[in-house]
């Protein structure tokens, strides 16, 4: 098995090749790779797209890398590829980004990504450092993982999902915030499951181990 982490110079790449990799050997889930080659990612059986920074450029950037883009489209859309979107990443699913300038996303999952407006003005934007998940809907993506469970999130805009049933976690920061997404072999996570310790590779390895 190959999971293929999307290098499209938007994302920190180096943390989570090493978290991915470390748990693909303990559960002997086949081989972690940081590519931007479109042939390994039309190849590859997972596909792991991370982003950092803000939701236009990273964006403008994987649409620049059409090869890339291309082979990742028709793995997900027609092939049915396991996906997991991390942090910009899992916001590039939405339809549509509010970040400095209304941009295209990949209408995987309906809703727009808009900036955090925390209830109690003592919460300050970012919303950066430990929050505790709640779960929302039952999902392989949780095996192993309870609401109360801690991740770690550096973010100043959240995605505001349309279908209930599509937001399979949040947390709340002055009212709720969306850190699970997910749909047929698509999941997202706003968090950094490779910087949320224990549970973050637990869900790393369920990931690997899921079977949609």
């Amino acid at each position: 098995m190959l999971t293929a982490i999307i290098d499209y110079e938007s994302g920190n790449l180096h943390s989570a090749e090493k978290a991915f990799q470390r748990m693909a050997q303990e559960l002997d889930a086949g081989t972690v790779v940081v590519t931007s080659d479109a042939e390994v990612v039309a190849k590859a059986d997972r596909l792991v797209l991370p982003g950092d920074g803000a939701f236009p450029a990273c964006a403008a950037e994987l649409r620049g890398h059409k090869g890339i883009y291309d082979a990742m489209i028709e793995a997900v859309e027609q092939k049915g590829r396991p996906f997991l979107g991390i942090c910009v990443g899992m916001q590039l699913m939405a339809t549509t980004g509010h970040e400095y300038s209304e941009t295209a996303g990949l209408d995987w999952i309906g809703g727009d990504v808009v900036k955090i407006t925390p209830s109690d003005p003592a919460l300050k934007v970012p919303h950066m450092g430990w929050n505790d998940l709640v779960i929302d809907h039952p999902h392989p993506i949780f095996a192993g993982i309870s609401s109360g469970d801690h991740t770690y999130f550096v973010h100043s805009y959240h995605f505001r999902v349309q279908a209930d049933a599509e937001r399979l976690a949040h947390v709340d920061y002055g009212g709720d915030v969306t850190a699970v997404i997910g749909r047929d072999t698509m999941i997202g996570m706003q968090f950094h499951p490779e910087k949320s310790q224990d549970v973050g590779l637990q869900m790393i390895g369920n990931f690997l181990n899921w079977a949609p």
